[in-house]
């Protein structure tokens, strides 16, 4: 990783490999190829909204007005050091070292966005129950054919920039490997009270799958499309397929202001999806019969502006009925309030394990949000009409495979340092 250019490696997909692999020396040899924190915008805790998962204001858009997420992506999965419940003096050094990392990178895409949320088995803790107002089961199996492992850390960080050094740098410092953080010295860490049980990384943007495609799962024969955002070679993400930040809030309680998060990690099967489909059949799967054939999808479906266009498609019983092929996003319109879904999606491809794979990210006001988004996505009952059966014209779902699931509770940015279950100090 530190012999330099002459390796050949294309310098994103160095800088994947250095994520991935963490540690002080990947941190090393990602500030020799990139240049260090000189463009990395500085910032401050004040500035900051009260919730974490306020990310939309922060982020780039493109040329339609949809939000361009950051490039690089990191979740941190920690464990609670300490006996018992958290105590105060605890409390605090989470806090600030949480405080330190937005001191020193800007809230935005190009500096370092995150949120830190909390586990059903970290609440498990406490004498008391989490408030009605929070939706927080223990993760489970959603479908007949999963068999996920159910995680359960105590707490999740999510961190995300546009500079893989910035989240390297990040995690060396929480973890009192790093002295300085952009020009900042850094006094505060998670040492002693959290630590990092385990770490996944990932990408998304234009051409990054195609600049990632060594890994087990994606064909030789058929490369992912250039410019593809995510590896099944179309974009998300859309305006109008989007909740506002507003709707996944959890508006009540002493956790309002916070939200829901779930984290999942697929493994794609990318060979099948590109070797065994055409092109007309894969905007049929991902997006609706309607699309594939009359041509509406361009290239990634940049073409389609700030909307999938689902409504030309026609409703999926009866896609399944008559058509015996159900879009992943014709089913998806059945789970829309006012014409929008109820989850916030902030997904991520991954070469985590050495294969091709996805970690979802969601957060909405409740759990039980996301199981029913994810069982129109099942839609067991339409596939059960099908002339041709569920999992193999079923929008999807037969190119991935659920290997972990867990649910956390995001407190709103005040109460997220060890919080209690009734949000109090």
């Amino acid at each position: 990783m530190s012999d330099g250019p002459d390796r050949g490696i294309e310098r994103r997909a160095f800088v994947k490999s250095a994520l991935a692999i963490g540690g002080a020396s990947a941190l090393a040899a990602c500030l020799d190829r990139g240049g260090g924190d000189a463009d990395v915008p500085t910032g401050s805790p004040d500035a900051r909204p009260e919730r974490q998962h306020a990310w939309n204001d922060a982020l780039a858009r493109d040329d339609h007005g949809n939000v361009v997420e950051p490039t690089h992506r990191l979740l941190l999965l920690l464990d609670y050091e300490g006996e018992g419940t958290p105590r105060a003096a605890e409390r605090e050094q989470v806090e600030r070292a949480l405080a330190t990392l937005e001191e020193a990178y800007a809230w935005s895409h190009e500096g370092l966005l995150s949120t830190m949320a909390y586990a059903p088995a970290y609440f498990e803790r406490f004498d008391a129950d989490l408030p009605e107002s929070v939706d927080l089961p223990a993760p489970e199996a959603l479908a007949s054919f999963e068999d996920p492992t159910l995680d359960t850390p105590d707490a999740l960080l999510y961190l995300a920039s546009d500079h893989a050094h910035v989240l390297l740098a990040a995690e060396q410092a929480l973890t009192g490997e790093q002295d300085t953080l952009n020009g900042l010295s850094v006094a505060h860490t998670f040492d002693g009270v959290l630590s990092v049980a385990e770490r996944r990384t990932g990408f998304k943007g234009d051409g990054t799958p195609a600049e990632n495609q060594d890994a087990n799962g994606v064909p030789t024969s058929q490369p992912v499309p250039e410019d593809a955002p995510l590896y099944m070679g179309f974009k998300s993400g859309y305006e109008k397929t989007q909740p506002p930040e507003a709707r996944v809030t959890i508006q009540t309680g002493p956790f309002a202001g916070g939200t829901t998060q779930h984290a999942s990690h697929m493994r794609l099967n990318l060979e099948q999806w590109y070797e065994q489909d055409d092109r007309e059949a894969r905007v049929g799967k991902m997006f609706c019969p309607y699309h594939a054939e009359n041509d509406v999808v361009e290239g990634t479906g940049d073409n389609l502006g700030t909307d999938a266009g689902m409504d030309k498609a026609k409703p999926a019983a009866a896609a399944a009925a008559t058509d015996g092929v159900v879009g992943h996003n014709q089913k998806m319109v059945d789970v829309r309030e006012d014409g929008r879904p109820i989850i916030l999606r902030r997904d991520f491809d991954s070469t985590d394990g050495g294969h091709a794979g996805l970690h979802f990210v969601s957060f909405q006001r409740a759990i039980d949000d996301f199981v029913a988004t994810r069982e129109a996505m099942n839609a067991t009952a339409l596939a059960a009409d099908s002339p041709v059966g569920q999992r193999t014209n079923n929008g999807i779902l037969q190119y991935m495979d659920v290997t972990s699931r867990g649910n956390y509770l995001v407190p709103p940015r005040s109460k997220r340092a060890l919080p209690t279950p009734r949000g109090d100090a």
